[in-house]
């Protein structure tokens, strides 16, 4: 009689999303702070907010191939090895002077004085991006446990971890960052917790893919007649002799590149959004930190009960493809309103928001997940991290620009970003 082989646990892919969102949203209440202690200006501020995409940017599609290659395990315990080191970094950086400096001379240039602090941030940022494909690994990981029918489900899962890191990232900069030890304690902890998943990991995590023995993979066939009139809308596949899923299988997929240019525009009009409304709830709100912060861990709140039972609800009677088209027009009116200062207006916002993302984004990366198929689902999501890293680099970029051009109509350019999904994902619906 055979053996019924558990299923793998989602609690260490969980694990490993929360962590890395943790990480990621922990640095954002004393991280202008400690570039001002420093000797740095906003312009620095910027670049090295854009640091970790720029290097997730290179890092994310070869850790996503190594991953349908060699294994979601092996590369996530090296994603996480990277993000381990680059914390430690970050804190030897705390305790050095901010006045130990080096000059670099090169010619045509001339001499500029390095800050060494300054400096390890950028690297201790570099290294945890290069190394940051974790998410897309994950994602992948995520998608070789899921079947159909749990698919949006378990992406509502995975997208409820990334909220908790973003209510628990902030609040704890916030309570540990207020004792006399400043920024050492926020970073020590997040430190601990990289060490943490990566015992994790290794102890708890089972490989969820099987590794092909021969150099044949998967690719997608051209498609016939007979595959438009399937009931069924998988892709099929013949072989080609590699050693590795190459980057220009990922785009032979039938809808991956529509799809990857609107997890672009999507990432796009939420960054710029990102890089404007701290300033304007400082600036024009005149918020204090405390009130940011609640205004964070309020609206994370809501995404998890809305990426919760609400969706589990609303995916009984709509279609993924539906709940994509309904959430980025909510989204696009959420932004319109934070063109206000009225405390009413941004209330309507935070739960707009909340519920136009709550219902969008899992139910397109589950969209992703199931039209990229299991052989290329690493490289895939690779890719897509690149697309979101670009698009972060961009829209961080731009929006600061755009605050100190034309003010809180920055808005306005978020909002004109989602209708533009809105209006793509039309498609969606007719390709089913």
């Amino acid at each position: 009689m055979a053996s019924l082989v558990k299923p793998p646990s989602l609690f260490p892919i969980l694990l490993v999303n929360f962590v890395g969102t943790l990480g990621f949203s922990i640095v954002l209440p004393f991280l202008v702070f400690l570039v001002m202690k420093f000797g740095g200006d906003a312009i620095v501020y910027g670049l090295l907010a854009a640091t970790y995409p720029a290097f997730q940017l290179i890092g994310s599609p070869i850790l996503g191939r190594w991953s349908d290659a060699f294994g979601r395990k092996k590369v996530l315990l090296l994603s996480n090895v990277g993000t381990s080191v680059g914390w430690i970094l970050f804190l030897f950086a705390l305790f050095l002077p901010a006045e130990k400096t080096f000059s670099i001379n090169i010619e045509f240039i001339g001499t500029f004085v390095v800050i060494v602090p300054l400096f390890i941030l950028f690297l201790a940022r570099a290294i945890d991006g290069i190394t940051g494909g974790n998410i897309s690994v994950a994602n992948a990981y995520l998608s070789d446990l899921s079947s159909d029918e749990s698919r949006s489900n378990n992406f509502g899962k995975m997208a409820i971890s990334s909220n908790l890191g973003f209510i628990l990232g902030p609040a704890l900069a916030g309570i540990l960052g207020g004792t006399i030890y400043g920024s050492i304690l926020p970073v020590l902890a997040a430190l601990i917790l990289s060490l943490v998943t990566i015992i994790v990991i290794g102890f708890l995590l089972r490989e969820s893919k099987s590794i092909p023995s021969s150099k044949e993979i998967l690719v997608p066939e051209k498609t016939t007649i007979r595959k438009v009139f399937a009931q069924e809308c998988r892709e099929t596949y013949s072989t080609v002799n590699t050693t590795k899923p190459r980057f220009q299988d990922v785009f032979k997929l039938r809808h991956i590149s529509f799809l990857l240019v609107l997890y672009f525009l999507i990432f796009l009009g939420f960054n710029i959004y990102y890089a404007v409304f701290p300033t304007h709830a400082a600036n024009d709100l005149k918020w204090s930190i405390t009130q940011l912060g609640i205004f964070y861990a309020v609206l994370s709140g809501i995404m998890v009960l809305v990426q919760g039972p609400v969706l589990r609800k609303a995916l009984k009677k709509f279609s993924e493809e539906k709940l994509v088209f309904i959430g980025s027009l909510i989204l696009a009116t959420n932004f319109i309103l934070f063109v206000s200062n009225n405390i009413f207006a941004v209330a309507g916002a935070v739960i707009l928001f909340a519920v136009g993302n709550g219902l969008m984004w899992p139910s397109f990366m589950s969209i992703l997940s199931r039209r990229a198929g299991s052989k290329l689902q690493g490289a895939v999501q690779g890719v897509a991290g690149s697309f979101g890293g670009m698009a972060s680099i961009v829209g961080l970029t731009l929006g600061g620009f755009l605050y100190n051009s034309i003010g809180v109509a920055s808005f306005l350019i978020s909002a004109g970003v989602i209708l533009v999904v809105f209006v793509m994902s039309f498609r969606l619906l007719t390709e089913k």
